[in-house]
């Protein structure tokens, strides 16, 4: 299967605090409920079309990617405003300019791993624009001394091990997706999403292709997981909350899975795992994770 992204209605360049563009596509539908979405680490938002794609049939989408991914172009500030703490005022950036440019309306944040930490630390740190906040799981880090702290260190730090010696070159977008289909944490995405993620994390330079993200950039991230002291309590955000993860009884499940199954215990979250997934779960499995969310959003009369 190849994935074609529709053309999007309207597109709007969002400039950061530092200058760092943020490009914004809109997917427009009148009188809709608006859906903010964006990616996670090392990746970018186009990849996970087919999560998002058919749920522009009901609302109204906003994708972008977080700062130096996908369609962004590389910020001069580099690794040092490569942050959390920056990604955060880039988030409330997007919300306040979709709001000035079109239209203010009910919204829903829509978020995985990356961008998920980021709009948990927007909504506690900033405050909740959002008529609900869906966390796709997200890498969360428990206080240190937590039965799944030291889990979540060990696997931060082999990421950002990982990120570091990666190959950062393509000859051709079809490398990179057969190096995910041979990887076995990404081999089970839906047919045809290798091939989609893959040109949407390259870009072209000198005749060849490149990672829109650095590696060194994606693997500061992984190591900045471990600094945010961030694990609130589902009524700390100031409005509803789901945590859908990855299976924490799935063979192989990553530690995130166990993380976001203690955090959503300890924290009085709604929860959902969604069976036999890691945590790319919106490409293994899109249909059971939007069907999640939209239960979740038409429960609490949203959607």
């Amino acid at each position: 299967m190849t994935f074609h992204i529709p053309t999007p209605h309207d597109t709007a360049d969002v400039v950061a605090g530092d200058g760092a563009i943020i490009r914004l596509r809109r997917y427009a539908r009148p009188d809709a409920l608006r859906l903010f979405l964006s990616n996670g680490n090392g990746f970018a938002i186009d990849g996970y079309y087919p999560f998002w794609g058919p749920l522009a049939d009901r609302f109204e989408l906003v994708v972008f990617d977080v700062r130096n991914h996908g369609q962004n172009p590389l910020a001069t500030s580099g690794r040092d405003g490569h942050t959390y703490a920056q990604m955060t005022l880039d988030l409330e950036r997007v919300v306040r300019a979709v709001a000035a440019q079109f239209g203010r309306r009910r919204s829903v944040g829509v978020f995985h791993s990356m961008s998920a930490r980021t709009a948990m630390k927007h909504a506690i740190e900033i405050g909740f624009p959002w008529d609900a906040l869906i966390l796709f799981d997200p890498p969360t880090v428990p206080p240190r001394g937590h039965a799944w702290y030291e889990a979540m260190d060990v696997f931060e730090h082999r990421l950002a091990d990982w990120a570091m010696q990666r190959p950062d070159a393509f000859a051709d977008p079809s490398a990179l997706a057969r190096q995910y289909a041979e990887t076995r944490a990404h081999s089970n995405w839906v047919p045809g999403a290798h091939e989609l993620m893959a040109r949407a994390v390259l870009r072209e330079e000198d005749g060849g292709y490149v990672l829109a993200c650095p590696r060194e950039l994606e693997a500061s991230i992984y190591l900045q997981a471990m600094t945010l002291n961030l694990w609130p309590r589902s009524n700390d955000y100031g409005g509803p909350v789901k945590l859908i993860a990855a299976d924490p009884d799935a063979k192989g499940a990553p530690a995130p899975a166990f993380a976001n199954r203690a955090l959503a215990e300890e924290g009085g979250y709604s929860y959902d795992a969604i069976p036999g997934t890691g945590h790319l779960l919106q490409i293994q499995k899109p249909d059971e994770c939007r069907a999640a969310m939209l239960k979740f959003l038409a429960d609490r009369g949203i959607a």
